[in-house]
């Protein structure tokens, strides 16, 4: 069973962390097969899974359904759940009650956006009561209406020692990670040799700690839009899109279900009914 000293153990060892998201059962279940370091029940489901524009359409009821179906899928994966927006922005205790109920909906840390004094003090509550953060920095997508859009974070220098400045307040208040979203690779890889816990990157380069990329994206099973940072490593949506043609040909020509999927009354019961 992985936990938070895994991280810090791959980190210590030069071994790269490998993340994924899920947002259901059965992909919870390959993730937990391949053995990825850790499972991200992220906010980005807001988008991939439920079709809405942005993250800002989810709310905590919501994240907590689909991690209970993450959880019972990955039976032996470091669960981390997405805080989605303004569940832990009004006030300590507000987000307190809601990142403890997303450890007892099954998972094992959750995640928050930014930093400032207010996030750091969470931060330190969530951990004082046995709750692990991971930090997130850079592109913050619930942030995304005060930064201007999608846009690339710790392009100057002034902007790099502000990043790992907020990163080491967040390692000073118990963080046993940062997500390093959208920057470019060698502000990244300062970010990462400064600091003692590992980083996570998603489009920060190659030198991160680790590596979180959407499940669906990297499968081709979204297609709205693909990031740069996306590598493809299958095609699921032309795969599927496929199958579902030829079950639908094989439907209207009476092809399918052959004899080999339907069940065949008793001889002694169709004589009853006279059935030929």
């Amino acid at each position: 069973m992985k936990t938070i000293s895994t991280f810090q153990r791959l980190k210590d060892s030069n071994e790269k962390i490998a993340m994924l998201t899920a947002y259901d059962y059965s992909t919870a279940q390959v993730l937990d097969a391949a053995e990825v370091d850790a499972v991200l029940v992220g906010d980005s489901l807001a988008m991939v899974a439920l079709g809405y524009e942005n993250t800002y359409n989810i709310s905590i009821d919501d994240m907590l359904i689909f991690i209970r179906a993450v959880a019972r899928g990955a039976k032996n994966s470091f669960i981390i759940g997405d805080m989605p927006f303004m569940s832990y922005n009004l006030s300590i205790e507000q987000g307190l009650e809601n990142a403890g109920k997303m450890i007892q909906a099954g998972a094992n840390a959750v995640k928050l956006e930014g930093c400032n004094e207010f996030i750091l003090s969470l931060v330190r509550r969530c951990v004082e009561s046995g709750i692990p953060v991971l930090g997130h920095l850079g592109f913050t997508p619930q942030l995304m209406n005060t930064i201007g859009g999608h846009k690339i974070q710790g392009k100057s220098s002034e902007k790099i020692e502000s990043i790992l400045s907020c990163a080491k307040e967040l390692e000073k208040a118990g963080c046993f990670g940062i997500v390093l979203e959208l920057m470019p690779a060698e502000s990244a890889k300062y970010i990462t040799d400064n600091l003692k816990i590992p980083t996570i990157g998603i489009g920060a380069g190659v030198n991160c700690s680790g590596q979180i990329v959407v499940t669906d994206d990297i499968l081709g099973k979204f297609t709205d839009f693909v990031p740069k940072f996306v590598k493809r490593y299958a095609n699921l949506h032309d795969e599927m899109l496929k199958g579902i043609k030829l079950y639908k040909q094989e439907v209207k020509e009476s092809m399918f279900p052959s004899e080999r999927e339907s069940f065949e009354l008793a001889e002694s019961e169709k004589d009853k009914l006279k059935i030929q």
